[in-house]
């Protein structure tokens, strides 16, 4: 069965984003538990878990279909030390939330090498920042967004989301999340049939399909290989629907959230409908 649904805001607090959610007809959805472009934010209160709880049991949404993700700030692989330890607090505080709030994913862009160390000691870099965040934290797995290697940005090949899980210590507490514009911008085609079976079957082969714990669905403005990170509706942009098709009647991506991060809020609801509609 598919879960579907979009990343919602949680503005005025974290219990309003299962009632978005719910408003759109969403069985699955995504948001950020503090403000993303902050290092710091002011502790969840009872209330305001209390409050989530209720609204998710109230949205019909189980904890496992929400894809929390974490701060735009965070960078797991820095090469500065300092850096790379205030990047690491802030890793814990955003699973820490998400125990708090009982859920048990949190989603993450791994980290950059801002051209100052190589590839390979920044993957390294980021499965420790992994290891020391859930060596103090319980329940709540790690879950690794693929890139579009837009910049220094790690994880754009399968073979970076392998290495950083061989490097993790607990294999029960990382995972993937796998975003159809990253995948393709990043030089893994899907536009037809053909390509999504060779780009997923390749994805099996070096990372696992049992390591994919979420999905971000997303057309892509930017064109194929072009390292560039540019989301677009599900029906405009260079991707097409036939990757979302795929997905849609493939028991690879069941029980899982798959979440909308396209540019128009407003058709959500209608997109959501639209993927529903492609399974055969």
């Amino acid at each position: 069965m598919k879960f579907v649904g979009a990343h919602t805001s949680a503005a005025g607090g974290v219990e309003n984003a299962p009632i978005r959610a719910m408003e759109i007809g969403a069985s699955a959805f995504a948001l950020f538990t503090k403000n993303q472009r902050q290092w710091v934010a002011k502790p969840l209160t009872d209330e305001s878990i209390s409050a989530f709880k209720a609204n998710l049991e109230k949205a019909g949404i189980l904890p496992k279909h929400v894809l929390p993700h974490d701060s735009y700030l965070i960078n797991l692989g820095h090469p500065e030390e300092e850096a790379l330890a205030k990047s690491r607090h802030a890793f814990l505080d955003e699973l820490q939330r998400c125990e708090k709030l009982g859920l048990p994913l949190l989603n993450f862009h791994p980290g950059s090498h801002l051209k100052k160390i190589s590839e390979e000691e920044c993957l390294k870099r980021i499965a420790e920042s992994i290891n020391w965040a859930l060596d103090q934290t319980e329940g709540v797995t790690a879950v690794i967004e693929n890139t579009s290697g837009q910049g220094s940005n790690m994880g754009f090949r399968f073979e970076h989301l392998a290495a950083i899980i061989d490097g993790v210590e607990d294999k029960t507490r990382v995972g993937v999340c796998l975003d159809t514009c990253h995948t393709f911008t990043a030089g893994y085609d899907m536009r037809a049939p053909e390509d999504c079976e060779r780009t997923f079957s390749e994805f099996d082969a070096v990372v696992g399909f049992n390591y994919l714990r979420g999905m971000h669905l997303n057309g892509s403005k930017a064109a194929f290989a072009s390292r560039v990170d540019r989301h677009h509706s599900l029906t405009q942009g260079e991707l097409g629907l036939e990757v979302f098709r795929f997905i849609m009647n493939s028991e690879h991506f069941n029980d899982i959230p798959m979440v909308l991060e396209t540019i128009d809020e407003t058709i959500w609801p209608e997109e959501i409908q639209l993927l529903y509609s492609l399974i055969e």
